[in-house]
């Protein structure tokens, strides 16, 4: 029964109520139609009945007219006109019943041969009515009297007889008809009863089947799934089949092993979001200890880089003067070494001179004056070169005093040219040595001046070098912070994250799986 499908079921006890309904119908339609025609026949009868009396009444009211008629005028000798209008109206009216009658149907061939000898007998006694009257007109008040005596009262009599026995019949006729249709109605009672008592049953077999193909599958599917609604998932469905239901309940079988097995990954997805969420607070945590650490040191070297490209840049101002005192000192060498180069070459020249002052004395005077001015000019070469030139100042001072005292003493030069001869050539060396020291001065100068003009180069490099590492750390530093406000941030999402999983964990906890689907659950996880 498990097999038998839901369409079929279905369309089957529909076809079953449809067979019970038309059946019924038909029998109900069929005893309706037989009462309807019973109803009828009576009612027909009825009517037959009642206008067969009329027609009796307007005869006998007709032939009591008549009888007043004939007192009237054995009495009297005559009669009132409205009397005989009267009676021609209830005599009208008894032919046009009779008409009537006459066309009515019969029921039978009984009723038809008993309907003839009545409308005989009613023709007979009209015939002889219609004779009646003329007489009581014409005044023949025998003729009427034997009419009547004779011929009326016998032909009354047989009409009365006709139509006793017409009612009988007719009452008979009603009587087996009301009898049939009672014998009919406890028939289609039984078939009712019976009808009815089939279909219950049948009803019940329906129910039955639909009952265990689809009431009791649906009411357990139900049930299965208020319990999975609960959240126990380690119920299974026992009930088969390859009806709609059955499909519908391995549907549900499938559903829930797929949520089952979605259960087991979801927990155990949980319980590592769980350890994942703690191990990101924590590693968060120490990161952001790390980052406040490295911050500070960050703010320290900043601090420092700051304090470093002060002194640089203090540094790279000293190597700048000291650039420019270099290249002073080098220019104020330059021309201590030209004053040195003309001293030499002056002293050359009064060794040359003082060689021959013996054979030149008489040009003493001429020569003490170009000495004189030599003097002057190595004073005044003297007093360029500064404090490095006092010493030729001092040597062009006494030039120029033995240059005056040559002039004044012009006869002592000759006694004292030897020793002046000697003094010349010891200070003759005594220049040239200063010369050459004075060209290393300048060498020396040059030198130191390149090396003082490249250190002030590397200073304001090393300046702008650190200027840009100071400005790195600057960047680092912020860059630093905000790593500590997203590590913070990230702790913060973490922590929410594991209370997410928390929440998730408890929501989840309602529902109730299988070991063993956990296990496999985890296995798949984990090669996953």
């Amino acid at each position: 029964m498990k097999n038998i499908s839901v369409r079929v079921a279905l369309s089957g006890a529909i076809s079953i109520f449809v067979l019970i309904i038309v059946a019924i119908s038909s029998v109900g339609f069929f005893a309706f139609t037989r009462s309807t025609n019973t109803t009828e026949f009576i009612h027909n009868s009825d009517s037959r009945v009642i206008l067969i009396n009329d027609i009796y009444k307007d005869s006998a009211r007709t032939r009591a007219g008549f009888a007043l008629v004939y007192a009237s005028l054995l009495k009297e000798g005559k009669t009132e006109a409205w009397v005989f209008k009267n009676i021609q109206t209830t005599h009208e009216r008894m032919l046009v019943n009779l008409r009537r009658f006459e066309t009515l149907p019969v029921m039978d061939s009984r009723d038809e041969e008993i309907k003839n000898e009545l409308v005989t007998s009613a023709g007979a006694l009209n015939t002889l009515l219609d004779k009646a009257e003329q007489l009581l007109k014409a005044g023949d008040v025998q003729g009427y009297y034997d009419v009547n005596v004779q011929q009326i009262d016998k032909a009354g009599g047989r009409f009365s007889a006709a139509l006793e026995k017409y009612q009988k019949s007719t009452n008979e006729i009603v009587n087996n008809l009301v009898d049939e249709q009672q014998k009919q109605y406890r028939q289609l009672l039984w078939v009712m009863f019976v009808g009815l008592l089939l279909a219950l049953l049948i009803s019940v077999a329906v129910l039955y089947v639909l009952r265990n193909v689809i009431l009791r599958p649906l009411n357990y599917a139900i049930e299965h799934l208020d319990t999975v609604a609960k959240g126990d998932l380690t119920t299974n469905i026992q009930m088969a089949g390859n009806n709609e239901i059955g499909k519908l309940l391995n549907a549900i079988r499938g559903m829930q092993e797929s949520l089952r097995n979605l259960v087991a990954q979801v927990r155990n997805g949980v319980d590592e979001i769980h350890v994942g969420s703690r191990e990101i607070a924590a590693g968060n945590l120490d990161l952001s200890s790390r980052t406040e650490e490295q911050a500070s040191s960050l703010e320290e070297t900043a601090a420092s880089m700051e304090q470093l490209a002060s002194i640089v840049k203090q540094n790279a101002d000293n190597a700048y003067q000291a650039n420019l005192l270099a290249l002073k000192a080098s220019e104020i060498a330059e021309s201590g070494g030209k004053a040195v180069s003309e001293v030499v070459q002056t002293m050359d020249e009064i060794a040359t001179s003082s060689s021959k002052i013996a054979d030149i004395v008489s040009m003493i005077d001429s020569i003490s004056f170009q000495t004189n001015i030599l003097a002057l000019n190595a004073a005044v070469e003297a007093a360029r070169a500064g404090e490095q030139g006092k010493g030729f100042a001092v040597v062009a001072s006494e030039v120029r005093t033995l240059a005056q005292r040559s002039a004044s003493a012009a006869k002592e030069i000759k006694d004292l040219i030897q020793n002046s001869t000697d003094r010349v050539n010891a200070g003759t060396e005594q220049v040239g040595r200063a010369g050459a020291a004075m060209l290393e001065i300048v060498t020396s100068v040059k030198h130191v001046t390149d090396t003082v003009a490249e250190i002030s180069h590397a200073s304001r490099e090393q300046a702008s070098g650190i200027d840009q590492v100071n400005l790195a750390v600057s960047q680092m530093d912020g860059v630093t912070q905000q790593n500590a406000s997203l590590v913070e941030q990230a702790a913060a999402a973490a922590n929410s994250l594991e209370l997410q999983a928390s929440a998730l964990a408890e929501a989840i906890s309602t529902f109730r799986v299988n070991h063993d689907t956990t296990s496999r659950s985890s296995g798949r996880l984990t090669v996953a």
